[in-house]
């Protein structure tokens, strides 16, 4: 659905964007990564086809972003972090117009739009103007307007800013289901959790340059090693110390707790807790050790 090769942008002398090259299938959701100034913000504008690339090429829905840049936008939904909102108008008024511009019938703007709010909580500001929405609200207007043409490309730039807890879980949610109806989604956040319960992959960039993509598992075996497992006991673990190191590497341990590391967990686990189980020694769980995608963002982002 959407597909960079070298994509560069530059402005005079100064290179944003620098070759990147990415895919992002139907019913995938890519998150971009990055610190300020990054190139998120001028990568997603190219593949909206509201910024040119100097060199490189992204087609979006089947359409050149360079040669057919109409076809690509009436394709494309584009949430940007600051919506440009006309606060004189009321809701409705709003998304009538941008229906409008869009091709769609009144009828089939008012059924969309009346979905789309029920499901972002936001059908009592239909009728009020928009200069009285608070931040939160203002952003979930900004997406209903982005998705009322169900455009099989999504493109969202920090989607959840300025939310409350409860909007921002409703946005959330809008956006995993829409993943469901075969779109294509780049998600630029700065929200390391959101990134990780929503992306399929992970792409960071710095410098205008991709330095590492994959799904937050990969990325996570890649920059952090092989997985961490934990074995709590409902025993001291004084005498278990020699029967698990016949097994694996021990890491650390506690009173009742004991660590190790394995790059095979489905055939050092059984094995561990059977010997463990034929021994009569209790065990209370073994799990995985969570490791956080901001580990792994501090790590390429410090090191690239």
């Amino acid at each position: 659905m959407i597909e960079l090769t070298d994509l560069t942008k530059k402005f005079d002398d100064f290179t944003a964007v620098s070759r990147v090259t990415l895919s992002v299938a139907a019913g995938e959701i890519l998150a971009l990564l990055g610190p300020n100034g990054a190139g998120k913000t001028t990568t997603v504008r190219m593949v909206g086809a509201i910024l040119r690339p100097t060199e490189g090429r992204a087609i979006v829905a089947g359409y050149d972003v360079a040669t057919h840049p109409r076809e690509v936008r009436r394709r494309v939904g584009f949430l940007t972090e600051h919506p440009g909102l006309y606060l004189r108008m009321r809701g409705r008024e709003y998304l009538e117009f941008f229906g409008g511009l869009m091709g769609l019938e009144p009828q089939e703007t008012e059924r969309r739009a009346a979905a789309l709010l029920d499901k972002l909580d936001m059908r009592e500001a239909w009728d009020r103007r928009m200069g009285t929405y608070s931040k939160g609200m203002r952003q979930k207007m900004a997406l209903v307007r982005a998705l009322l043409h169900d455009p099989p490309v999504l493109l969202l730039d920090e989607p959840t800013s300025a939310m409350d807890p409860h909007s921002a879980r409703l946005v959330r949610e809008a956006i995993f289901r829409l993943r469901d109806n075969r779109r294509a989604i780049i998600l630029c956040t700065h929200n390391l959790s959101e990134a990780e319960m929503l992306a399929d992959r992970i792409a960071i960039i710095r410098r205008g340059r991709i330095v590492t993509c994959g799904t937050p598992a990969e990325l996570k075996r890649r920059l952090l090693g092989p997985p961490v497992m934990e074995l709590r006991l409902a025993c001291s673990v004084d005498g278990v110390l020699g029967l698990v190191s016949n097994m694996v590497k021990v890491d650390e341990y506690g009173d009742q707790w004991l660590r190790y590391t394995t790059t095979d967990p489905q055939n050092t686990n059984p094995p561990l807790l059977q010997i463990l189980a034929s021994h009569r020694i209790p065990v209370l769980t073994l799990s995985e050790v969570p490791r956080s995608l901001e580990e792994v963002y501090l790590r390429v982002i410090e090191e690239a």
